[in-house]
């Protein structure tokens, strides 16, 4: 026995479709998103190893300069 969709039934499974695309879409932005930030991440974790070594060579270079005098 088969039965036919009814209106109501079709505007569900249609519903139910532009949900699932939705979803579909949202998962891209939210890795899209993830790539974003763990390389923004990255930069800065970067950045702040740089300015840690050039402050410490600043350091060194103070130090043995009062020495060396």
């Amino acid at each position: 026995m088969t039965t036919t969709p009814t209106p109501e039934s079709d505007r569900i499974e249609q519903r139910l479709i532009e949900i699932s695309n939705q979803l579909a879409e949202l998962k891209q932005n939210q890795e899209r998103f993830d790539t974003c930030f763990s390389n923004h991440q990255k930069a800065t974790q970067w950045v702040v190893q740089l300015a840690f070594t050039l402050i410490t060579f600043a350091t060194i270079t103070i130090i043995l300069t009062a020495v060396l005098r």
